[in-house]
């Protein structure tokens, strides 16, 4: 009776080994995937911040330059200019760099870039003149 029973034992673990392989393998991979997924991910945040934080950048440069060029004019037609570079300055500092969690990161960054490009069209405006 033993030995039936020391054979069954033995079919039944030959028959779940597939079963047993099957869920390691999954699991190994699910792990090795995971793994992967995270280092991936950081490296492509990293990435799309630097992006985002050189554009930021090129934004405060551009309206702290002339915001420089603008303070030796004191017209009407400049205060106009100068108020919207110094709206474009705040909305700038007051974006959120060490937040990336922060849930209207997109719509403020949307807002910087309205703002640039309407600074921009004065500009251009100025040069048509």
């Amino acid at each position: 009776m033993e030995a039936a029973a020391a054979g069954c034992d033995m079919f039944e673990e030959i028959v779940m080994a597939e079963e047993r392989f099957h869920g390691e393998g999954y699991q190994e991979g699910y792990a090795d995937g995971s793994h992967v997924g995270v280092v991936e991910g950081r490296r492509y945040g990293s990435l799309l911040g630097a992006k985002i934080g050189s554009e930021i950048g090129f934004y405060l440069g551009f309206a702290l330059t002339w915001q420089c060029l603008f303070q030796k004019c004191t017209d009407e037609k400049n205060n106009k200019k100068i108020r919207a570079l110094d709206y474009l300055i705040r909305m700038i500092q007051k974006f959120p760099y060490e937040d990336p969690t922060y849930d209207k990161l997109q719509e403020d960054l949307e807002k910087i870039r309205g703002k640039f490009k309407q600074v921009l069209a004065f500009q251009e405006m100025e040069e048509r003149v």
